[in-house]
This record gives structure tokens, sequence and C-alpha cells, in this order.
């Protein structure tokens, strides 16, 4: 028999898979809005963000701040290396071909991590000590608590740039009418590499928040990756609030269902509900 604080205990398990869903989301709307493409290595960004965190705290020995702004910013880096090498030089835009080209990539950086960091599984340590937290009598995990605090801080900060900033605002044109940004004189090479680079912050963000609670391999990011994929679309591929409200939602479904059936099911109850609304609403939830 369940009681309140199991209810309280799932939510809030919940809402931390829900807010790493959320952020890879966010990654795989930015992309799609200045470039109409899905971009498949999203998910690989996700591991190489605990990758490059690993090497930076045990390897380099470097402090949990600077530590996590370098695996971000690496990422980021990365990502933007892929726009400009892996995809830029290739003489047909049409979108199926660049789909293609990122599955390609995606298993290509995937091979490169294995080569680098193996094939073992790693443990990264949370950002603050492990010594959980009372919540309205649910017991929490500061690393679920740091999960959520940063997502929302990486929310505000996106919408900042998005609608304050001129780079941000070139990029929302870019979205809404490719035709008429180049005609104004808006650098289309530009908007795509920064798309990418936030892209990859998003998803490096994710991988350094979600691995101390989880094993780190160099295709942890592969399921999560796709879930959040799978948030995109519930939520309305390619709208900014929808990716947040697919990904705490599909988040909630899992752990409600974790806890209420049976974990051998919550993948399939979330995805379940994700085709039932898909079947009513094909856009998703929030798409235009």
């Amino acid at each position: 028999m369940h009681t309140t604080q199991d209810l309280l205990q799932f939510i809030f398990a919940g809402l931390t898979s829900g807010a790493i869903y959320a952020l890879i989301a966010l990654g795989f709307s930015v992309v799609h809005n200045t470039m109409g493409i899905v971009n498949f290595v999203q998910v690989d960004f996700v591991s190489l963000g605990g990758m490059l965190m690993f090497s930076a705290l045990l390897g380099a020995g470097l402090p949990m701040v600077p530590g996590v702004l370098l695996a971000v910013a690496g990422v980021a880096l990365v990502a933007m290396l892929v726009e400009r090498f892996g995809l830029r030089p290739s003489r047909s835009h049409h979108e199926l071909v660049l789909i293609f080209l990122t599955v390609g990539i995606s298993i290509i950086l995937r091979g490169a991590m294995k080569l680098i960091w193996g094939k073992n599984r790693m443990a990264l340590p949370p950002l603050t000590a492990d010594q959980p937290v009372t919540i309205l009598g649910a017991s929490v995990l500061p690393q679920a608590l740091w999960i959520m605090a940063l997502t929302l801080v990486a929310i505000v900060l996106l919408t900042w740039f998005f609608y304050k900033t001129s780079l941000g605002l070139s990029m929302r044109a870019v979205a809404s009418n490719p035709t008429a940004a180049a005609v104004v004189g808006i650098p289309a090479g530009r908007v795509r590499l920064t798309s990418y680079a936030v892209a990859g912050a998003l998803g490096g963000l994710a991988g350094v928040l979600v691995t101390p609670i989880t094993t780190l391999n160099y295709d942890v990011g592969v399921l999560l990756g796709l879930k959040g994929f799978a948030a995109a679309i519930l939520g309305g591929f390619g709208s900014f609030p929808g990716a947040i409200l697919g990904g705490l939602g599909l988040g909630l479904l899992e752990s409600l269902s974790a806890g209420y059936l049976s974990s051998a099911y919550k993948d399939v109850v979330a995805f379940v509900v994700l085709l039932l609304v898909l079947f009513v609403r094909p856009k998703g939830l929030l798409g235009k």
C-alpha cells in the first residue's frame, strides 16, 4: 500500500529524470529550429559531457566547479567542430541527407570515445556531499536538487539568450523564416554554428548532471538521448516550452508507472502514452 510520502518520492524522482530529458529535448529543438533536421549526435553529447567531466576531475584533478564548466565548454566546442567540418562541407542541403550524416557522425564519435576512455563502466562523484535531504517527508539526494536547479538556470539563460541577444534573435529569425533572414543578411553559417554550440552545451550539462547517479560509459547517452528525443516529440518538436513539458511529463510517467506498476514497464508506459498523444495530436502537446 503506497502512502503520500511514497507519492512524493516518485514525483521527485520523476522530476529529476524529467529535467534531464528536458535538457536533451531542448538541444534537439535548437538544432531543428535553425537547420530543420534531427541531430542524432545529441545523444553522444550527453556521453561526452560525462566523459570530459571524469577526465577533468579524476585525470586533471580539477575542483568540481571548473570541472563542470570545462566539460560543458568542451562538449560545446566538439559540437561546433561537428557542424563546421562534419555537416557544412556537405554538397547536399537536403534534410534527409544531413540527418543521415548526423547518424554517421554519431557512430564515429561513439567509437572515438570508446578508444579514448575504453569500454569499462566508470563512476563520477556527485556535485556535493551525497547525504539525502528530507523534503515533506521524502528523501531526496542533493544531486537530484542540483539537477533540477541547474536545469532551471539553463532554461532561464536560454530564454535570455534567444530574446535579449542579437545572435539569439537572429537564430529565432532563421527558425521563423529562413528566406527572409537570408535576404536581410543574417549569416546562416554563424547561426548554425551557434545552434550546435548551444545544443552541445545542453547535452554536456545533462551528461555532467546525470552520470553521478547512473553509470558512466561511452554509450550511456544513447537511451537517455532517445528519451529526450521522445520528450521533444511529445511536447512538440521545435517548441522550447514543449520540450520542457514533454521532458517533465515523460519523467513523471516513468517514475509513477515504476512505483505503482512495475519498473519493468516504465519505458513501455511512457512510450505508449507518447503514441496515444501523437494519435490525438500529431504535432505534440504544444506543437504548431
